[in-house]
């Protein structure tokens, strides 16, 4: 069985199980192509990767728009925050980001490195959390990247565990792909890997309780690992990575200094898997099948309710549901037991879900983060709200922008004893002749402003200033709150007090502005489930 490659597996047709949906193959597909295209794709360019029709590509993509897990921005695709809600349920079903990353969060803190947790998936690692430093030189993998087993340090973890058909599977990958092209995250190996040098490090890294990275990924590069063990079966659960350059530490640094540490922060780990209670069964997705079946009314053709109905299925799983039956995908979906075990299949087919066959459940696999995962794990508030911004600039008529309250500084518009400030950071500007013209970076008093003035302490839930700040000048702005519900934003609408009135400012843009906050806030949460999301 090959490898993860940066396009679907070409296998024979008769290999696609009967049952199989095909327009669910083809929309995974299409996501993969947009994931390893960093995110954006022309239309055009992903009928030539996947070798669809361009009428196929755009039903799809439209199917995806509708489903919000992509925009249509002119010619081109775009992934979007939502998408993640995929890799979300994978993360949340796992358990281990939850209950591990405050650990490895603390480590990094100490060391001042960046530590990572990994998991298997085949005979690949992929990482499901990322503590990372920032410096002129740092690590560039990304939650969800998958990595060659072989060129890594929890590689040769995972391997001393593998089977005699996990070994078949590697060298056949080995043999059909010696450059590692099926990796887009990892430059191409320039050598060819030495006969027996990954098995022996592999049955090493097995005796010693940990392995380290020498350099195999490029040069600079080197880490050690230490793995996390499942306190049920004893088996490898994840592994715990600490990352470093040469320029600080060498290998035989890392094993000296640093893996005693990284050893006590596992040996916690592992304290908190075995003392952790079973979790609670979040809620499932709700009338899921409803509102599939009303965009089908609404779009005709053009929405695929096969793929729609299949991407839900993944979204059953989640905290407490990482083992789920037929039935109650079924029952968590809305949909017919016929339609969900159709999706099954073809997602086992697909090496997206594993089926249990002793206790007749399915599970996500690893592989679900390669759905838009990684290139939408290093987005920022800016970049969620900006085509969201775009769309209320243009509804509206009018300019609109983002910010957040920072110290009192000496930034552009600053004064150095007015107290809290704002700090723009995306914006909109209308086509009108006399608009507002705020640039990014802008600071300006809260008080004096109505996006600082929600920002503030005990703020009201929005705020219109009506010529407080400039003659003609008018503005209305609303907060923004985190998955916690704390407010760490706003947005605003501004314009010339002639424009509209204050009355109308409230009547017809105040619910303008709410959708749009509320909108921007759905992609903020599914985008900070399990990633930190820079506000800058």
């Amino acid at each position: 069985m090959p490898a993860e490659t940066t396009t679907p597996p070409q296998v024979p047709e008769s290999a696609v199980p009967a049952e199989a949906v095909a327009p669910l193959i083809r929309g995974v597909s299409v996501l993969r192509e947009l994931t390893d295209a960093g995110g954006t794709l022309s239309l055009s360019g992903l009928e030539r990767a996947t070798g669809l029709a361009r009428s196929t590509v755009d039903r799809i993509t439209a199917t995806l728009a509708r489903m919000g897990y992509v925009r249509l921005d002119g010619r081109d695709a775009v992934a979007t925050p939502r998408l993640m809600e995929l890799g979300n349920a994978y993360l949340a079903a796992l358990r281990l980001p939850a209950l591990l990353s405050g650990r490895a969060d603390a480590l990094a803190d100490e060391l001042d490195e960046s530590v990572s947790l990994a998991v298997a998936d085949r005979d690949g690692i992929r990482f499901i959390h990322q503590a990372t430093r920032r410096r002129a030189m740092s690590l560039s993998f990304r939650i969800g990247d998958l990595l060659p087993a072989e060129r890594t340090a929890p590689g040769p973890l995972f391997a001393s565990e593998w089977t005699d058909q996990d070994w078949r599977t590697w060298r056949e990958r080995r043999a059909t792909d010696p450059e590692d092209r099926g990796f887009p995250a990892v430059p191409l190996r320039q050598l060819p890997l030495p006969h027996g040098v990954f098995e022996e490090a592999a049955a090493q890294a097995g005796r010693n309780g940990w392995a380290l990275d020498d350099q195999l990924i490029e040069p600079g590069l080197v880490a050690v690992s230490v793995p996390v063990r499942d306190p049920r079966t004893g088996r490898i659960a994840c592994v715990a990575n600490v990352v470093s350059h040469t320029s600080r530490h060498t290998a035989t640094d890392l094993r000296d200094t640093l893996l005693p540490r990284l050893r006590a922060t596992v040996a916690g780990m592992e304290r908190e898997l075995a003392t952790a209670p079973e979790p609670d069964p979040g809620p499932p997705p709700s009338g899921s099948a409803a509102w599939i079946g009303a965009s089908k009314n609404e779009l005709g053709r053009e929405f695929i309710e096969s793929l729609a109905r299949g991407l839900t299925v993944l979204t059953a799983f989640g905290e407490g549901r990482a083992a789920l039956t037929l039935t109650d995908v079924a029952r968590a979906t809305g949909l017919a037991r016929a339609t969900a075990r159709r999706a099954l299949i073809t997602y086992e087919h697909l090496g997206l879900v594993r089926q249990q066959p002793e206790s007749r459940t399915f599970a996500l696999t690893p592989r679900v983060l390669s759905l838009g995962f990684p290139p939408l794990s290093r987005t920022t508030l800016p970049r969620i709200a900006a085509p969201h911004l775009a769309d209320l600039s243009a509804r509206v008529g009018e300019s609109t922008a983002l910010a957040i309250l920072v110290p009192s500084g000496s930034g552009p518009g600053s004064g150095s004893d007015s107290g809290p400030e704002i700090q723009y950071t995306a914006r909109a500007v209308s086509p009108r002749i006399m608009g507002v013209d705020i640039r990014v970076g802008t600071r300006l008093p809260a008080a004096a402003t109505s996006l600082g003035r929600v920002l503030l302490p005990d703020a009201p839930d929005h705020a219109l200033l009506d010529e407080d700040w400039e003659d003609g000048l008018r503005t209305i702005a609303v907060p923004l709150h985190d998955r916690t519900g704390r407010v760490v934003a706003a947005v605003n609408v501004a314009l010339h007090a002639a424009g509209r009135t204050a009355a109308e400012c409230v009547e017809e843009l105040l619910p303008e502005l709410r959708r749009t906050a509320t909108r921007i806030e759905e992609e903020l949460h599914a985008a900070a489930h399990f990633t930190r999301i820079p506000l800058l």
